[in-house]
């Protein structure tokens, strides 16, 4: 065994952070629709919560915002002329302005999913950024995060990168999102835990019948075969229909693991396939804490989303749950982590972390964040720039700072200036994090994302 970290990647929320309401089936999100953002806040929110893992002895990194509006998929629709006189045209066209416009890519956990070395047959680390074809705001994401991936982890000997899946339906992949990793320690080899919503090319039993399901099971099985996982280690379970029903979107909304920890509301899965996991855990030993409907209704998990919380291996071999304030503030969620921490458990520690502006459009503590397990070895191959240390906080306040407005409406998406705003902030970071030219207007990779290569 290698000994091995976790590091937390989360990606700073971009400039044109709004509540357009994108979204079906993710209920924060469409209640915001068409409310006021607030951008700055946003980012210095997510920072923060950066920052305050760091402090704990976690390590943290950092992903950058895409480049959005995205004009260059309006042009690739019909609009012609300066970006301004393509801006102006799509104002007419509100909800495809909208989705050009959105900042959902701050959502890292949708980002890709990603296979440590301890378990993939080269024994590299194998990255496959998520297609996201479900949402059409979030399917202009994966040319981008792919060129982000890469400039991050560019050393071939250590890092596996593969291009997202086939951007159809039957593949339709959210990422890590609905991917969990169980194991003794991070550098042994893992069991990895994909979740699906639907089956595209059989029947499905049963399926949710108010939201769509996103993530197919081919789509979770391509992944595991790109990454070359040992099929005695990977389980594909199915979640709960009447958990996509209830507003969990992904399956991070309704259950969370770290290490050989596993917390999870008692509807989580499909009940059929979650005992061939449950009987393997605890044949392991491994702590399973499931929450009855009965302490935490459905609906409370999803509102206060107490499962999207982290669960972070400390330095001292404990564990800590970093949740959001609004599971501070819901009676039964608070009644049942103070009865977690009264027990003993690994999770000594709960901490409550601001992400409001996060959390108004869907996103808890867990949404912002891409995990990696990294061997010493392959920490060493990372791009350096992009690991938070004091001096990168204080470099990124000032620049949020700088760059940021207080206040946007769907509508500011038209305004030719927020694009040059955004544009001057991007082309600055990827500088501080020693990215080179990642975006299109840098000359970046072209959209659509290319053919595979023969």
């Amino acid at each position: 065994m290698m000994p091995a970290h976790e590091t937390n990647f989360d990606a700073i929320c971009g400039p044109t952070h709004n509540y357009a309401g994108l979204s079906p089936g993710n209920l924060a999100s469409v209640a915001h629709t068409n409310q006021p953002s607030n951008p700055k806040q946003a980012a210095l929110e997510g920072l923060a919560k950066m920052k305050f893992l760091a402090d704990l002895g976690v390590s943290q990194a950092v992903l950058p915002p895409h480049e959005r509006p995205d004009v260059w998929t309006l042009k690739r629709l019909g609009f012609s002329g300066s970006d301004a006189q393509v801006l102006d045209a799509a104002r007419k066209y509100p909800a495809l302005l909208a989705a050009c416009g959105s900042a959902s890519a701050m959502w890292a956990a949708n980002a890709a999913t990603i296979s440590p070395s301890a378990d993939t047959a080269d024994h590299r680390v194998h990255f496959t950024p998520a297609n996201l074809v479900t949402q059409f705001h979030r399917s202009l994401e994966p040319a981008t995060t792919a060129a982000v991936l890469k400039a991050i982890f560019g050393d071939e000997s250590a890092f596996a990168h593969h291009d997202p899946l086939v951007a159809s339906p039957h593949f339709a992949d959210e990422g890590a999102a609905n991917h969990t990793r169980l194991c003794p320690a991070h550098g042994q080899r893992g069991l990895e835990v994909f979740v699906f919503g639907r089956r595209a090319f059989s029947d499905n039993p049963s399926a949710p019948v108010r939201f769509p399901a996103r993530q197919t099971l081919e789509a979770s099985e391509s992944v595991a075969r790109l990454h070359g996982l040992d099929p005695d280690h990977v389980m594909f379970l199915q979640q709960s229909p009447r958990a996509i029903d209830a507003g969990a979107f992904h399956n991070d909304v309704v259950a969370v693991g770290n290490l050989n920890v596993l917390m999870y509301h008692a509807a989580a899965f499909a009940e059929l396939e979650f005992e061939k996991l449950r009987g393997r855990l605890e044949k392991d030993e491994c702590p399973l804490f499931a929450v009855a409907e009965s302490r935490v209704p459905l609906a409370d998990a999803v509102s206060s989303y107490l499962f999207n919380s982290q669960i972070v291996s400390l330095p001292d071999g404990t564990m800590a749950l970093i949740a959001p304030m609004e599971s501070r503030d819901n009676p039964r969620t608070r009644e049942f982590l103070d009865d977690l921490l009264a027990r003993n458990t690994p999770i000594r520690q709960v901490h409550f972390v601001e992400v409001r502006q996060s959390m108004n459009n869907g996103g808890g503590p867990a949404c912002l964040r891409l995990r990696v397990v990294l061997t010493d070895r392959e920490r060493s191959l990372v791009n350096p720039a992009v690991f938070l240390t004091d001096a990168l906080y204080e470099s990124l306040k000032k620049w949020i700072d700088r760059n940021y407005r207080d206040r946007l409406t769907p509508s500011d998406l038209a305004d030719p200036q927020l694009l040059d705003e955004s544009r001057r902030a991007l082309d600055e970071l990827t500088r501080v994090l020693k990215l080179g030219s990642i975006y299109p207007f840098q000359g970046g990779p072209p959209y659509p994302f290319p053919p595979l290569r023969p």
